[in-house]
């Protein structure tokens, strides 16, 4: 292998692993634990195989009780390594068979191979440079708890796994379905040895291989190469310590091997959370729990006080003066509600009466149907969390949004310019009026202490006097009546921006308390998607 062509596996293994964590890490939460865990095994163990001896290729091999695999070991080994027949009826811990290159020591450790041989050189395995662990390991149906762990355990560890099946149990469920399967993934970094063919008639060695390639093809290792020997006749060991020193030579099972445990934890992930993405937060579904929030939190309510209140102060500006203080009896809606500007400094709450049960019906359901809405698409466990984000502030929302509505400036305390010109004409029309009665009081006093009583000027014959006080009676209430249609329509333009600043307060208190957590998980679920992908790609 090229240094170049090793330089860009490592760099892609990089980018993989970097993915497959940030998948986990955005997974949290989420996934179940189980989940998550392996992942996180996955990125421990290639971190430490990765931080040890890259010269060596760890081949292990694996077989269930009387497969012959401590003979096959020993024969690719060419030297009675393994301890076998009545001294060792069965392997109990790991052994290692060690050529080449130096820096294994390490490398031992932390598989935990405690019994080491470091052998002599065999045809096939004598290169210097090529380094090269053989691991005789535990049978994988042992009867103690403890080999089976050790089987395990190495199984996730080792960089090839050999498979040594005999004809009797080739076909063995407790293989296939406990480790084969499982494991289809590692199919580049997998090699099957049909064992002890020295047993079978010729004309069935063919037929059982044919066989075993079916089987292992339904379980998805098609392409691994399945070879056959027998340690007693000498039969297919050359091709079996050729197969293994291929791949030591070419140094790249390591990696192959870290690929696939990428690959398996991707799938395993994904496995987990399903498939799919979220449809997303559309503008109409927000628009819609905006609405509904507002209607939950008396919007419709302070939209009408602020008509009133404006018609209400419309009448105490420009009614007229005689009549205007009754409405000083009359208490402002927008101050029963602690809405007015000059409320007390420091008050940033109404006196709305407290969501009862219809309105929090009408929240939950907005939120709801929000979520729901959002979250279509997305697989089980994030639309799940989706919701559970949409759900999060439910309990602040009834808070936030009066907090919303009493910092909403709803313009009560702001003047109409008209205001003061009726004002101004109002109080002229009631002096021209005053002017008249007392001009007529004058003369009324002046006939009743028997006094010259001066001529009235007149107009159109009707007396100056009483032209005023007509004149003023019908200014007056023409004002009072043109002012009431003016703050009429004056009042729905007001609340009709009250209504567009509350829903506006509203809807903002909604993004930060929902669409902005349901957001958020969503884009989780995207990037997870996203690095889960790069993950899986081999």
């Amino acid at each position: 292998m090229s240094r170049h062509s090793g330089a860009k596996d490592s760099s892609r293994l990089d980018a993989r692993l970097q993915a497959l964590q940030d998948a986990r890490e955005l997974g949290e939460g989420v996934l179940p634990d189980q989940s998550l865990q392996e992942a996180f095994d996955v990125l421990e163990r290639a971190s430490s195989r990765r931080s040890l001896s890259g010269d060596h290729t760890v081949v292990g091999f694996f077989g269930a009780t009387g497969s012959g695999k401590s003979s096959l070991f020993n024969a690719v080994s060419g030297a009675e390594i393994a301890t076998a027949a009545a001294r060792r009826p069965t392997t109990s811990e790991p052994l290692a068979g060690v050529w080449g290159a130096a820096g294994s020591e390490a490398l031992l450790d932390w598989l935990e191979v405690g019994n080491r041989h470091h052998a002599a050189p065999v045809d096939g395995f004598a290169d210097e440079q090529t380094g090269l662990i053989l691991l005789d390991l535990p049978d994988f149906d042992s009867t103690r708890a403890a080999n089976r762990e050790i089987v395990q355990r190495m199984v996730g560890m080792v960089d090839v796994l050999v498979w040594v099946l005999d004809p009797q149990k080739y076909a063995d469920a407790a293989v296939h379905n406990g480790f084969l399967a499982p494991h289809a993934s590692h199919g580049a970094v997998t090699l099957v040895v049909l064992n002890q063919v020295d047993r079978l008639p010729e004309r069935d060695v063919r037929p059982v291989l044919d066989s075993l390639h079916a089987i292992l093809s339904s379980e998805g290792l098609g392409q691994v190469r399945v070879l056959a020997s027998s340690a007693v006749t000498g039969a297919g060991i050359g091709e079996v310590r050729a197969a293994i020193r291929k791949v030591a030579v070419q140094r790249q099972a390591q990696s192959r091997r870290l690929e696939a445990d990428i690959t398996k934890a991707a799938e395993d992930l994904r496995g987990a959370a399903g498939d799919g993405e979220a449809a997303g937060v559309r503008n109409a579904a927000r628009t819609r729990l905006a609405e509904e929030l507002a209607v939950a939190a008396n919007v419709p309510a302070v939209v009408r006080a602020v008509g009133q209140s404006y018609r209400l102060e419309s009448v105490r500006r420009t009614g007229w003066p005689v009549t205007r203080w009754l409405s000083r009896f009359r208490a402002d809606p927008l101050r029963r509600l602690n809405l007015r500007r000059d409320s007390p400094a420091g008050v940033n709450r109404t006196s709305l009466p407290p969501a009862g049960a219809p309105e929090r019906a009408r929240t939950d359901a907005a939120v709801r149907d929000f979520a729901d809405t959002a979250s279509e698409g997305a697989p089980g466990p994030w639309r799940a969390a989706i919701r559970g984000a949409a759900r999060a502030g439910r309990e602040r929302l009834p808070d936030a949004l009066d907090q919303a509505i009493a910092g909403t400036d709803l313009g009560a305390n702001r003047k109409a310019w008209w205001w003061g010109a009726f004002n101004i004409v109002q109080w002229l029309a009631l002096l021209t009026v005053l002017g008249g009665l007392g001009w007529l009081a004058v003369l009324a006093g002046l006939a009743y202490l028997q006094l010259p009583v001066p001529e009235v000027p007149r107009v159109e014959g009707w007396p100056i006097p009483t032209l005023m006080i007509v004149f003023g009676l019908v200014l007056g209430i023409f004002l009072a009546v043109t002012g009431r249609f003016i703050a009429a329509g004056a009042a729905r333009a007001r609340s009709a921006r009250a209504r567009r600043r509350l829903n506006s307060a509203v809807a903002a208190a909604a993004e930060e308390l929902v669409v902005a957590p349901v957001e958020k998980e969503i884009a989780r679920l995207a990037a997870f998607n996203k690095a889960l992908q790069k993950a899986a790609r081999s």
